[in-house]
């Protein structure tokens, strides 16, 4: 919860300004989502792997890496996570957070609901795929040092993915997110465009699972000698 809040007032933060040189501007909220998965992911890795997300939920479960009844379980409190953060920071800044859409994700204009779509896709396929790569399991064998290190790449990942879909859909890539700030502004916008923060995450896990598990798994690896 408290990692969605303060994403969601760092992106108000940056609303607020006249303009980006006066505040974090793009690169100051993306270190901001990076910054916090890292720090969350860390800490809870050890207590339920550190998803966070249900799109990295999904994909690990179509991974089979988790059961059915555990991501489900994992997805609703993600959400609810997601909706407390959101009504924290209502809680605080009532006016402002009307005032400056409530961190609510939007197709922003100039683009087609295709390209925020495709954008979501690709933005948690690379994701996704990082989470397969840093906590593969055989990867782990030969490279005690993964493990350790896991929530780093996690969290660049999402770094670089902000730097790159924030000018087009404000960056989803978590439907939890998504849904909690749009819940909790709740104005006609917010939800206008809300499909696509859902079928673009879930497609981008689903095929950022399917390379891993058909392709990547199907490699041989050789053993060091």
């Amino acid at each position: 919860m408290e990692g969605k809040e303060e994403d969601v007032r760092t992106v108000m933060g940056v609303k607020r300004s006249p303009n980006m040189c006066a505040s974090v501007g793009i690169q100051g909220i993306a270190w901001a989502f990076g910054g916090m998965i890292f720090a969350l992911v860390y800490c809870t890795a050890g207590i339920s792997g550190g998803h966070i997300n249900p799109a990295v939920t999904f994909g690990l479960f179509l991974a089979r890496k988790l059961s059915l009844t555990r991501a489900l379980y994992y997805i609703v409190m993600q959400c609810l996570g997601a909706i407390c953060g959101a009504g924290v920071v209502k809680g605080f800044q009532p006016k402002q957070y009307q005032a400056l859409g409530g961190g609510a994700n939007t197709v922003a204009p100039g683009y087609t609901k295709g390209s925020g779509l495709g954008a979501e896709i690709i933005g948690t396929f690379v994701l996704v795929y990082t989470v397969f790569s840093a906590t593969d399991a055989k990867r782990n064998a030969r490279d005690s040092h993964v493990p350790i290190l896991a929530p780093l790449p996690i969290g660049f990942a999402v770094f670089l993915v902000h730097l790159a879909t924030i000018p087009i859909t404000g960056t989803g890539i978590n439907p939890a997110r998504s849904l909690g700030a749009a819940i909790i502004y709740n104005k006609d916008h917010s939800w206008d465009d809300h499909w696509v923060f859902w079928v673009g995450p879930f497609i981008g896990a689903a095929l950022a699972a399917l390379y891993h598990v058909i392709v990547i798994r199907a490699i041989p690896f050789k053993s060091r000698s």
